[in-house]
Formats: structure tokens, C-alpha cells, sequence
């Protein structure tokens, strides 16, 4: 049986937890960032955790992670 293939999109957005869970960062944080509020740049910096109805799809997308 062949490997795998990873999706690499996919790859370069999600890291997994020590949990089993997916982490991503935020969109809106690259440019432009002159309009937007403290209070919304500073949100944007933590890492948003996958919802529990999307883990099943990405964990396809990523077999070895």
C-alpha cells in the first residue's frame, strides 16, 4: 500500500496539540493593521483552537501529524 500524502496546505496551518487537538493563527494580523483597534490586534494574537466538527476532516488531511 502507498504512503500517504499530506496536504500541505493544510500542514502549514495547523499544528497539533499534545491533546489531540488542532491549533491555527488568526487571520487579519499580516497588513493594514492601522485601522484596526487595540483591542482587536490583541485577540488576534493567541492561537484559535479547531472547533470539534472540523478535527475529523483535518486529521484526514493530516495523517502523520
Amino acid at each position: 500500500m502507498p504512503k500517504m500524502k499530506t496536504n500541505r496546505a493544510a500542514a502549514k496551518r495547523f499544528r497539533k496539540t499534545g491533546t489531540g487537538k488542532f491549533k491555527y493563527s488568526k487571520a487579519n494580523k499580516q497588513h493594514i493593521l492601522t485601522k484596526k483597534s487595540p483591542k482587536r490586534k490583541r485577540r488576534l494574537r493567541k492561537a484559535g483552537m479547531t472547533d470539534k466538527t472540523n478535527i475529523k476532516k483535518i486529521r484526514k488531511m493530516l495523517p502523520y501529524a
